[in-house]
């Protein structure tokens, strides 16, 4: 309401100008700065009355508090248009009906009201009501709805009529003037020239789906850009229309495209980093006679057959001194052919194979026995006895010995004799012993702990055999001489194979997407039992062996397979009824009993190396304790007797390269990395062009150097592990 009464002030003001202007007086203007704040909307119809001579007939439906701040003055017909922004704020339009009159409705009844029809002018910052009918001439009117529908509002109304190619707008001023440009700028001459440009060089139908790909699509060309560029197979040429700005654009990018090779001709020497040039090439050379065959079958080879057409075409060999590629192809299939080149060229990851096998054996066995006799005075008829061999001696044993005078520690005595403790009693006379008894009692304990912890650094789906055996003999053949012969003599001889008994380790590792690592796993473990192989008799031998498939996390220890044995035996010996008798019983009876256990465990880590700094690091950690076990050997506790002999000594490891060196690609990143030159002096990339020269090839950048190892001749190092 104090705004309302800032405004009838104003109104008092202007009233007597109004009245001077009715009866024919020219006063001067007067201006009007108005503020409201949460006034009535029939208020304010009420001061737009007074200030500007209209007549206004409100619906009942026109509802609503105004708020409007303003700081500089205005005239009546400004003032004027501010209220018809007030009445499009609060959803209401001012319709014009004659002898200066002005209806006040919502605006969702604008389309039923009549309003200012196909004006001369389309003001640009009014809000009245208009109503234009816009004549399209290049383009069609019915499509031109869909696209401006969504820039005019619900009450608005935009509709097309096909046979005179006409859009009809109605809606406030200021919107249709905007229709009205974006129509116009719409609504342009098309060019249809088209320029045709032969090629000489590149083929026709690569430079089009490179033009493509550059502007997203030929689709997206011909709406956004009126343009359009079709290659034609027959002439090599490619055809381009549209815009004559962006057709000049396309034949400049066409003209930088049709060039000659840089080196010359559809031949291209490769040079490989990882991959071997001879198995490679009997691979694309196949790729060839399938892509020649795919060729063949859509209508554009007319060879014989798909490998005489591939042999036409293309061609590759391989130089092995180089391990390099030579490559005679079209340029369709010399890019395809790079593409897998360099796909397949590239540096495979590493994995140290660390297995641990683990085998402890305990054996116990205890003997206890008493053996006794009893003979006549005249002869040495035994009238009695207990007699058994107690820890394979026996009473019999011990009296012969007694007799003879043999012990074990004379030559030829049997070791077992008088092994553990023995207590003997007897009665000796000239005709013969009377009496004789023994008591013996043997217990033996042994155990045995074997560790081994063999280790393979091998490559991604490389076998790695790791040996640490003896090689034993086996005879598998004999021949003797018959002990009758009629003609000449025969010499006897023996056939011998050796094989191999120790620890054996076949491992083939496969980095899978996951950044596991899946092994096929071949673990023997095998050793001799006993054997005379003087006497090249059969040795008995126990053998022991895994093989299986697991999938191990990067740098995780898992148990391959275990083997548990328990054994116990108990023998013993005596007479029915007289070895139960309590105490007594032990005169008629002998007891034996062995315990033997044997546990073995087998357990494997994978660990991949996929850069020369992680495989530098592995290697450092074994380096460094061999050089410690060194040195503890030279200059230690030991005398030298040799003097001015240099003891042997590892040389110091070269620095680490720093990480990420010559990395394999992780299938882990989301982004391939992109393989680059080793350095300056190096062959080309795996798809690059050659130059075109003369001579030898540059040579191959040299790795690192790394300790002494060994080659198992697939490509997989071996070398010891760790303890």
């Amino acid at each position: 309401m104090k705004g309302f009464r800032v405004f009838a002030c104003c109104l008092a003001l202007l009233v007597p100008p109004l009245a001077c202007q009715a009866q024919g007086t020219v006063q001067q203007a007067v201006s009007i700065t108005p503020n409201f704040k949460d006034a009535d909307i029939q208020q304010i119809v009420q001061a737009v009355a007074a200030a500007t001579g209209k007549s206004f007939i409100v619906d009942p439906r026109v509802r609503a508090q105004v708020t409007m701040y303003s700081s500089a003055p205005m005239t009546p017909p400004a003032f004027y248009q501010a209220f018809l922004s007030i009445l499009e704020v609060y959803g209401f339009i001012a319709v014009p009906s004659g002898n200066n009159i002005e209806k006040i409705v919502p605006q969702q009844d604008a389309r039923e009201m009549p309003s200012v029809d196909l004006p001369a002018q389309v003001s640009a910052t009014s809000d009245e009501i208009v109503t234009q009918v816009v004549a399209v001439k290049n383009v069609s009117a019915a499509e031109l709805v869909p696209i401006l529908r969504p820039m005019v509002p619900e009450y608005a109304h935009l509709a097309a009529y096909a046979p005179s190619n006409i859009l009809i707008i109605s809606d406030r001023a200021s919107n249709v003037h905007r229709m009205m440009e974006i129509i116009e700028r719409i609504d342009q001459i098309g060019n249809q020239d088209v320029d045709v440009m032969p090629l000489q060089n590149a083929s026709a139908t690569d430079v089009v789906r490179t033009i493509d790909s550059l502007y997203q699509g030929a689709g997206n060309i011909q709406e956004g850009r009126n343009l359009r560029v079709v290659a034609d197979e027959r002439s090599n040429s490619v055809l381009i229309s549209g815009d004559p700005a962006q057709r000049l654009r396309i034949k400049a990018l066409v003209a930088e495209l049709d060039t000659p090779a840089e080196a010359g001709g559809n031949t291209r020497v490769i040079y490989l980093h990882y991959a071997d040039a001879t198995k490679l090439a009997p691979k694309l050379k196949e790729q060839m006679s399938e892509l020649a065959q795919i060729s063949s079958a859509g209508g554009q080879t007319t060879g014989k057959n798909p490998q005489e057409a591939a042999e036409k075409n293309a061609l590759v060999w391989a130089d092995p001194q180089n391990n390099a590629l030579i490559i005679t192809a079209p340029p369709k299939v010399m890019r395809t052919i790079l593409d897998i080149i360099t796909a397949l060229d590239h540096r495979r990851p590493e994995v140290l194979v660390q297995a641990i096998i683990a085998e402890i054996d305990v054996d116990k066995t205890e003997d206890l026995g008493v053996n006794w006799a009893a003979f006549s005075k005249n002869n040495t008829v035994p009238l009695g006895g207990y007699v058994a061999p107690v820890g394979g001696t026996s009473l019999v044993d011990l009296i012969a010995a007694g007799e003879t005078g043999a012990s074990s520690l004379e030559s030829g005595a049997g070791d077992t004799l008088l092994s553990g403790t023995t207590i003997g009693i007897g009665s000796l006379t000239a005709a013969g012993e009377s009496f004789a008894a023994m008591l013996r009692a043997l217990q033996d304990n042994s155990t045995t702990n074997i560790m081994a912890t063999p280790s393979a650094v091998t490559l991604d789906n490389e076998a790695a055999t790791l040996k640490d055996v003896e090689e034993v003999p086996f005879v598998t053949g004999q021949y003797s001489t018959p002990t009758t012969t009629t003609t000449g003599s025969v010499t006897p001889f023996q056939t011998v194979q050796q094989q191999e008994v120790g620890i054996i380790l076949k491992v083939t590792p496969t980095i899978s997407a996951s950044n596991a690592v899946m092994l096929k796993i071949s673990v023997e473990s095998s050793n001799v039992v006993g054997t005379t192989s003087t006497t090249l008799e059969e040795p008995e031998t126990e053998k022991r062996t895994i093989q299986t498939n697991v999938l191990i996390e990067d740098g995780g220890v898992v148990v391959l397979g275990g083997l548990i044995q328990n054994q116990q035996t108990k023998d013993d010996n005596g007479v029915p009824l007289l070895a139960d008798i309590p105490l007594l019983g032990n005169l008629f009876k002998s007891r034996n009993d062995n315990a033997t256990r044997n546990d073995l465990m087998i357990f494997i880590k994978p660990t991949v190396l996929r850069d020369q700094a992680e495989a530098a690091a592995e290697t450092s950690r074994d380096y460094s304790y061999m050089l410690g076990q060194q040195n503890s050997m030279v200059g230690g506790q030991f005398p030298q007797l040799l003097r001015g002999e240099p003891a042997p000594r590892l040389p110091p490891l070269p620095p680490p390269p720093p990480p990420g060196t010559l990395a394999a690609p992780n299938p882990l990143d989301q982004k391939p990395q992109a393989h680059k030159p080793q350095s300056q002096a190096s062959p080309p990339a795996a798809g690059q062009a050659a130059p075109a020269q003369t001579g030898p090839a540059p040579p191959a950048p040299q790795a690192t150097p790394s300790p002494p190892t060994q080659s198992n001749g697939s490509g997989a190092t071996q070398g010891g592990g760790s303890p």
